[in-house]
């Protein structure tokens, strides 16, 4: 009886674990423009530092690690849906996205409400229009994705809020300012006084205060 327990154990076992590979779309051993992808976009962001070759190998699957763990993913080192979608590669088509279309949409709502929920309209959008303004700053990465999850530059990444469902007003505010609303004049920094923690951050020239928040350049 033991040994007929003990070995359906196994069999599930292993079930759940061609399950889990199956649903994998990049994992150590795999190659390709996805995995180029993966390796560019994670050594853009600080968290790879070896050759961006197609190869799936040790160091990029430490930094899928160090990724996941960085933005409340499950740290097993392997690029599935959640975690690609979390760099902004669409997995069917194998690209980035980088030009407004609904990914952009999708991630930029996500930071106005991770970011800004209970600020007055403008500026929730206000916070969409900084992060949409240091993609055109040669400053910063050229992508929403690329702006978003780079290192240290919003807390939302850093304590995991970024992955929370957004509501319609951020997704209003979002796609305003897609469409070319900026009330901030073209800031690419903005903070709480109330919690800002970085001295650097009152170094920057302060353009206007919405809210909480005060926008600067």
């Amino acid at each position: 009886m033991k040994k007929k327990i003990l070995l359906m154990f196994m069999v599930i076992l292993l079930i759940v674990s061609v399950g889990a590979v199956a649903f994998a779309t990049s994992r150590r051993g795999s190659s390709g423009k996805e995995v180029r992808q993966i390796q560019e976009k994670l050594k853009r962001w600080g968290y790879y530092t070896g050759s961006v070759d197609g190869i799936y190998g040790s160091k990029t699957e430490q930094a899928v690690k160090k990724f996941q763990r960085s933005n409340g993913l499950t740290a097993d080192g392997i690029a599935g849906k959640a975690t690609l979608a979390a760099m902004g590669i669409t997995s069917s088509s194998g690209s980035g996205s980088s030009g407004g279309g609904s990914n952009d949409l999708n991630l930029l709502s996500r930071v106005v409400y991770s970011e800004a929920r209970g600020e007055p309209y403008t500026g929730q959008v206000a916070v969409a229009a900084v992060v949409l303004n240091r993609v055109r700053s040669s400053s910063f990465p050229n992508s929403v994705s690329g702006v978003v999850y780079q290192s240290g530059a919003f807390d939302a990444v850093s304590d995991g809020q970024i992955n929370l469902t957004p509501d319609s007003t951020a997704r209003k505010a979002a796609q305003d300012a897609i469409n070319g609303w900026d009330p901030t004049y073209g800031c690419i920094y903005y903070f709480n006084p109330a919690t800002a923690t970085s001295k650097w951050i009152w170094s920057r020239p302060q353009v206007l205060t919405i809210g909480k928040h005060i926008f600067c350049r």
